[in-house]
């Protein structure tokens, strides 16, 4: 199936829109392809400010709806006990209040951005969309994330070359109960290592510290940069420390 004729199947969407490549791509299609299509932003304190400004670019770049749902993820137990399965009750909170929120603009079907590249077995939040029924239109037509890239890129979207990002709450350690400072130091040290021009890095939590993980092309800027990124960094953590491996 084409993207084509799963819109013309289901011509009016709501899309769960993070800001990302495939969800930029999605909401683009959608449009290219007349569907009428709302996009719903769900901030929680795992998305970083930056990826509601990109949406919001993306969405007035496109012309298209953008609705801002506030969430406060962290009032939910399942969620901040930061268990194996995680991403499951997340999704089930953030999606739930999609739904809702959707069903009161006049849209039943509900989309989202998974692509044919994303492996079920390592996603527990794919199980939740499964049971909520939410429709993933790039898996269901095969396309893949290089794939969602190089037709974005032919797009003019600006979001074609965008490093995949995962949410805040992947830098705290599975078992670890996630907390709203722990949250803020990882977004705030990794708004500063942005700042410095590293990109496509994470920031993780490891006790105290903050472990950085980078491409293997930054690691000798890094080293050189080394005074300068402690002294960025040190309101967040008191010790840095550099992961040798490739990101």
């Amino acid at each position: 199936m084409e993207l084509s004729e799963f819109f013309s199947r289901h011509p009016k969407v709501a899309l769960g829109f993070s800001g990302g490549v495939d969800s930029a791509y999605l909401l683009y299609a959608a449009r290219t392809f007349g569907a009428d299509v709302s996009a719903y932003f769900i901030k929680s304190q795992f998305q970083p400010d930056f990826e509601l400004a990109d949406a919001m670019q993306l969405a007035e770049q496109l012309g298209a709806k953008l609705r801002k749902i506030d969430c406060d993820i962290l009032k939910e137990a399942a969620v901040c006990e930061n268990p194996k399965d995680r991403c499951y009750y997340c999704k089930n909170r953030i999606f739930g209040l999609l739904a809702e929120a959707a069903k009161e603009d006049g849209y039943e079907t509900i989309i989202d951005g998974t692509n044919a590249s994303d492996e079920a077995a390592d996603r527990p939040g794919m199980r939740a969309l499964a049971e909520m029924e939410v429709l993933s239109p790039l898996r269901m037509c095969g396309i893949t994330k290089a794939q969602v890239r190089e037709r974005s890129k032919e797009a003019g979207l600006f979001t074609w070359d965008k490093p995949a990002y995962a949410c805040l709450a992947t830098r705290i350690p599975t078992g670890q109960p996630i907390t709203a400072e722990d949250l803020q130091r990882v977004e705030g040290a990794e708004n500063q290592l942005s700042a410095l021009g590293f990109s496509d890095f994470r920031v993780r939590l490891i006790g105290d510290s903050g472990r950085l993980q980078l491409k293997a092309a930054q690691m000798r800027t890094a080293i050189e940069k080394r005074s300068e990124i402690k002294a960025k960094l040190k309101p967040y953590f008191d010790t840095v420390l550099l992961d040798l491996e490739d990101r």
